[in-house]
């Protein structure tokens, strides 16, 4: 007898759904946004969108074998079956979060709604699926590989990350740590550091790094000027237009263009801050396969570390307790 396929298909709440979830009906809810002068229609047309997407989606699937919905907020406590086909209907942020949950396990990820959402990680819309799932099960479908970075904390506990960890506090004060890497260690304050993936380097990660580039440019151009930064930049709107649309130096491309198998992973140390008892010399790097960095909390509380953006499911990180962060040998596994 054929073993029974199982479809484990992952959703998200709609915002339509949240606004329910937060003022008990629809009615409440249209009262509360229609009263902030939005339009309404706007979440009861992506909300149908969405559903007539799910609907076809799970209808497709269940012509192969077992479905089952579940919600993104149990993906955290939800086991998968080794066998498990996954489907993920939502943004590439959903996908994602899924990802560090699996195995070996094989991810279909539907775009529901292509008016909306780019879908980096999205390449097939809720028609496809009754073409695609025959291919996964042949074994004929091509399937890209994902680098994921993995944390270790000294007690045993472990966290895996698609786009990237944060390392820091919980609350927007200054995370204390010490840093370490081959030979090198420091200890440092700063707003926490962020370790990318490959597939995480356009994300986070760019943004970090297109900030610290133009803040650079800019402080060069107007340091030893006695004008203050806010009369100068008015004084010079076209020189600080041409610094923000510049065209990025190699420098950073070879960090930002990074596969999304990269044997690699990168960190960056945002804010950090020179003191006494503080330093600011290494922040940024890479973390090359068969290295890991090292943190060690100096926070006695509020430390925490965190994953794709998921700051609900994070691991303590109090004084004393070593992270160690390093390529994870688990991949994750889309098909495209």
């Amino acid at each position: 007898m054929d073993k029974i396929l199982k479809f484990v298909v992952i959703t998200k709440k709609t915002p339509l759904e949240e606004l329910i979830q937060k003022y008990n009906t629809v009615e409440q809810a249209k009262f509360y946004i229609t009263h902030l002068g939005e339009d309404f229609s706007f979440y009861t047309k992506q909300h149908q969108r969405y559903s007539l997407s799910l609907e076809e989606t799970v209808s497709s699937l269940t012509n192969y074998g077992k479905v089952q919905k579940l919600d993104r907020q149990y993906l955290s406590n939800f086991i998968f079956g080794d066998d498990d086909i996954v489907v993920v209907v939502g943004q590439d942020g959903l996908v994602a979060n899924t990802m560090k949950y699996l195995k070996n396990q094989v991810i279909v990820a539907v775009n529901p709604d292509k008016s909306l959402w780019d879908g980096v990680l999205l390449p097939f819309v809720p028609s496809d699926v009754k073409k695609i799932i025959p291919e996964i099960i042949s074994g004929k479908r091509e399937l890209k590989n994902i680098s994921m970075a993995k944390v270790s904390l000294a007690d045993g506990q472990i966290l895996y990350a698609v786009n990237d960890l944060f390392i820091g506090q919980k609350t927007h004060t200054s995370a204390r740590y010490t840093i370490k890497l081959d030979d090198y260690e420091e200890d440092q304050s700063s707003s926490g550091i962020i370790v990318s993936t490959g597939l995480g380097s356009t994300g986070w990660l760019k943004s970090v790094i297109s900030g610290a580039l133009n803040i650079s440019k800019t402080y060069k151009s107007i340091n030893g000027k006695t004008d203050s930064i806010l009369n100068w930049n008015k004084k010079n709107k076209s020189i600080v237009k041409d610094i923000n649309t510049e065209n990025t130096s190699n420098y950073e491309s070879s960090y930002l263009n990074m596969n999304w198998d990269s044997t690699s992973l990168v960190f960056s140390v945002r804010e950090p801050f020179p003191s006494k008892s503080s330093k600011a010399n290494f922040v940024f790097g890479m973390i090359n396969s068969g290295k890991s960095l090292q943190i060690i909390s100096k926070m006695p509380e509020n430390g925490v570390i965190f994953s794709d953006g998921v700051e609900s499911d994070f691991l303590t990180f109090s004084s004393g307790m070593e992270a160690r962060i390093r390529l994870s040998k688990r991949k994750g596994h889309l098909a495209v």
